[in-house]
């Protein structure tokens, strides 16, 4: 298109050649040109005008033009060039707005599309000085041998995903009240952010309930900052399984709520939640009084019916719960982000050597998500969307879009370091593997930054 463009415009200009029948005509235009001149050199000149005041408007406009110089010259540098297709905002033209405004925030960032790099950097803090590692997380502690896992970083391919700063969120956090939400992924990325605030300044644990730790709340007194944990792998009410007394289902109750966590809605600035993983269990679902479905049932004589549709009524229900109560006037303004599925690595059986061996992050393309990982994801990205659509003023939803990025990192895992040195005694064919948490510091500490990020925007 361009090039025709610029033919057409090059055969425009060879055709201006006047023809000769228009010659007389511009000959007598010329005449008349030169008569005008003649008048304005020779006729006299008229008297001297008094002189006019001119206003200051153009020394004004001067002025303007030099202030809006020097103010762009002591803006900040530029956010990152918006990806293809977009624009951002055209500077202002008044100089003072300029002077004093902050930059402008870049662009939402997709951050599931991107690749693990090596980075050099080392973690902020490690297995000895950070306090709230779960034992069962805590690699190096435990004596994995190998480090190589803790030196990369996700890179976005449209943006840019800064390292975690604890003093940007906790200057974002003074007086607020920030909550996780959710099963023991919730708790891992929880205890991840607590050690990353910690290497800037340290928490104060102020209450503590429940078996394996699961309700806490950590105060930062120098900034009144709260970071509170909730134990709800569904969300909403659940009687949990007690095998022990003969229970292996889950009873999920898809029209009632957890209200140990949804009675505190009002009183919380950001809330992180993350299920998925209990979901994949044996469970019964409950709604209006009556059984709706079960998953991994048999034993039951009752239709299986999966926990996809489960999984989903769950996240809807609760977001348009914490729309409802928002909006009625349940308390300040607030930050909702539901941390998406993370997928799990086992290669062979949990209790078996080698069930998730990995050295290494995948390649792009050398792992695939499963149809499993793909429909949890989804589900959440879209219960977000709609809860988003609904929102009104004050209320805000995201998504941690983790899946990918958590899909390539099969080497971050605890594995059979679960349990403190599981090798002293010489290798076992038969050792406990966790192939589904994370191992403190590692990638789950990508989750906070992605966090981070999505709160200031």
């Amino acid at each position: 298109m361009v090039t025709n463009f610029l033919q057409r415009y090059q055969l425009q200009n060879h055709q201006l050649i006047l023809p000769k029948k228009q010659f007389v005509t511009y000959a007598v235009y010329a005449l008349i040109a030169l008569a005008l001149l003649h008048y304005l050199l020779f006729y006299p000149a008229p008297a001297p005008h008094k002189p006019v005041v001119v206003p200051r408007v153009q020394e004004d406009v001067e002025t303007v033009a030099s202030a809006q110089l020097n103010a762009r010259e002591k803006l900040p540098p530029p956010p990152p060039r918006p990806p293809a297709g977009q624009q951002g905002d055209e500077l202002s033209v008044n100089p003072q707005v300029e002077a004093s405004a902050p930059p402008p925030l870049p662009l939402p960032c997709d951050y599931s599309d991107g690749e693990w790099v090596p980075d050099a950097r080392p973690p902020l803090y490690n297995g000895t000085s950070c306090g709230t590692i779960k034992d069962g997380q805590n690699c190096m502690a435990h004596g994995r041998p190998d480090t190589g896992y803790l030196y990369w970083r996700w890179r976005p391919r449209r943006c840019d995903l800064r390292a975690f700063s604890p003093e940007a969120l906790l200057r974002w956090l003074r007086n607020k009240h920030l909550a996780f939400v959710g099963d023991s992924l919730a708790r891992n990325q929880a205890e991840s952010l607590m050690c990353l605030l910690a290497s800037h300044s340290p928490p104060e644990l102020v209450y503590r309930d429940g078996e394996e730790n699961k309700f806490r709340r950590w105060v930062f007194r120098e900034h009144n900052a709260t970071v509170s944990v909730f134990w709800s792998p569904f969300l909403v009410k659940v009687t949990e399984k007690a095998e022990h007394a003969g229970v292996r289902h889950n009873n999920v109750f898809l029209d009632a709520f957890d209200e140990r966590w949804m009675s505190q809605l009002g009183a919380l600035d950001a809330v992180v939640l993350s299920v998925g993983h209990w979901f994949l269990i044996p469970g019964v679902y409950h709604d209006g009084g009556r059984v709706v479905g079960c998953h991994d049932c048999a034993d039951l004589n009752r239709t299986e019916t999966g926990f996809f549709g489960a999984f989903r009524d769950a996240v809807h229900r609760t977001l348009a719960e914490v729309v409802r109560r928002h909006g009625r006037g349940a308390g300040r303004s607030k930050v909702v982000a539901l941390t998406t599925f993370s997928p799990a690595h086992f290669e062979g059986d949990w209790d078996k050597a080698g069930a998730c061996p990995k050295k290494r992050p995948y390649r792009n393309g050398e792992k695939e998500l499963g149809y499993t990982e793909t429909e949890m994801r989804k589900s959440v990205v879209e219960a977000v969307q709609a809860a988003a659509a609904d929102a009104g003023s004050g209320l805000r939803f995201a998504a941690l879009d983790v899946t990918t990025l958590a899909n390539l990192r099969p080497d971050g895992h605890p594995g059979p370091y679960m349990h403190n040195d599981p090798f002293a005694g010489g290798v076992n064919d038969r050792v406990q593997n966790d192939c589904v948490h994370w191992c403190m510091p590692g990638p789950v500490d990508t989750f906070n930054e992605i966090l981070l990020q999505t709160i200031l925007r």
